[in-house]
């Protein structure tokens, strides 16, 4: 399983390449103003920074007591970043739709466009950074003849 430092470092990577990207495709996108975009942005980082930690802690013990290891296939990745964006969009639809003065719908669908968004980022993060940042348990594992 993965250290503190390592989900640290995980978060903090995923969430400044994350709005490097997000905050100049949503101006666009929605028509905010940066200002805007910054404020929903940073504060979402924020926000999912913390539930980054707490999820892939929770899902890697989940792993870990469940398959008795934590790599991910192909469709558990693509289960993994779809759970962590629906929680997450819990989280945030009451305080964007707030912050803008919108209705719910209306920030439903706009955190579901970013949603969409972060799910690809997400799947793609992920897996460069397992290959960037292996663990030394997956390549012993890789190498054990299968059952």
């Amino acid at each position: 399983m993965r250290s503190t430092r390592d989900r640290i470092r995980h978060a903090l990577l995923f969430e400044a390449i994350g709005l490097a990207l997000i905050i100049p495709l949503g101006t666009v996108l929605f028509g905010l103003h940066a200002s805007q975009m910054g404020v929903i942005g940073v504060s979402s980082a924020m926000a999912a920074t913390g539930w980054n930690y707490v999820y892939n802690l929770g899902f890697d013990h989940a792993m870990q007591r469940f398959a008795g290891h934590t790599r991910k296939s192909l469709a558990l990745r693509v289960a993994h970043a779809v759970l962590f964006e629906a929680g997450l969009l819990v989280i945030l639809l009451p305080p964007i739709a707030w912050y803008l003065g919108i209705g719910l719908v209306e920030a439903f669908v706009m955190d579901i466009a970013i949603a969409l968004f972060y799910v690809a980022y997400a799947f793609v993060f992920n897996l460069a950074y397992d290959r960037a940042f292996p663990l030394k348990s997956w390549g012993e594992v890789a190498a054990e003849p299968s059952r």
